[in-house]
């Protein structure tokens, strides 16, 4: 019986051991199980490429640490096999034009499904806060002004703080998308942020950037991280 055990045991652990040789094992543990899904780069630099494949065109090079030296968070959409039978990832990219996608080798990163997701209606002026279907929060926001529209589409958060600008409230998330012109530091960048001007809440006032009450701000801060996908709708 014990010879039997421990012929089975050498067995698995061959087959484990021709798993990873032959990329199966290692492929499996770098897809996660459902998407959108959330994570960083596991090397120093990553080109994100126009196909899954490594010769089609160069979308752009993403760095492990940001130049403000955060680390890149990047939102994966969906996995596909490559031209080299292994498994790359779609990834939603922070840059102009806003909805620019990119592949990228899946071993290359380590991301994990998200659990909250952001919904934004410019027209409402409302923020929905989402775990699955189930929402737990909602808040009177507001939005760009004509002109300077909040852009719709499927975005992320790229990055937290607590803002030194009490203009942008107590608490700030900066997001993949770009607008014309915005309040954020360096201009472009949609920001969701408190305000130190709440009576302006519920209208088109802003360059981009989405406001929200320095309350709102502080419950979303305790339940949103970086990664978390954002759907803003006209």
């Amino acid at each position: 019986m014990r010879s039997s055990v421990a012929k089975l045991a050498v067995l698995a652990a061959a087959v484990v051991l021709f798993s990873v040789a032959s990329g199966n094992a290692f492929a499996a543990s770098t897809v996660p199980a459902s998407f959108p899904a959330a994570g960083e780069l596991n090397v120093d630099s990553l080109v994100a490429r126009a196909a899954p494949t490594k010769d089609a065109r160069k979308v752009l090079v993403l760095r492990q640490f940001r130049k403000d030296y955060r680390r890149q968070v990047v939102l994966a959409l969906k996995s596909r096999l490559g031209a080299d039978g292994k498994p790359w990832l779609q990834l939603n990219l922070p840059m102009r034009p806003n909805g620019t996608l990119g592949w990228v080798p899946a071993s290359a990163l380590d991301v994990h499904a998200t659990k909250v997701r952001i919904a934004i209606s410019r027209s409402a002026r409302k923020l929905n806060l989402y775990q699955g279907s189930r929402l737990l929060y909602r808040t009177t926001v507001a939005v760009g002004r004509p002109g300077m529209e909040t852009p719709v589409g499927n975005f992320y958060v790229t990055a937290r703080f607590v803002p030194d600008n009490s203009f942008l409230g107590v608490f700030a998330f900066e997001t993949s998308a770009y607008s014309r012109l915005t309040d954020w530091p360096g201009g472009g960048v949609v920001g969701i942020h408190g305000t130190s001007l709440p009576q302006l809440l519920g209208q088109a006032v802003s360059h981009g950037c989405v406001r929200m009450s320095n309350e709102a701000a502080s419950f979303l801060r305790r339940y949103v991280p970086v990664g978390t996908p954002i759907k803003i709708s006209a």
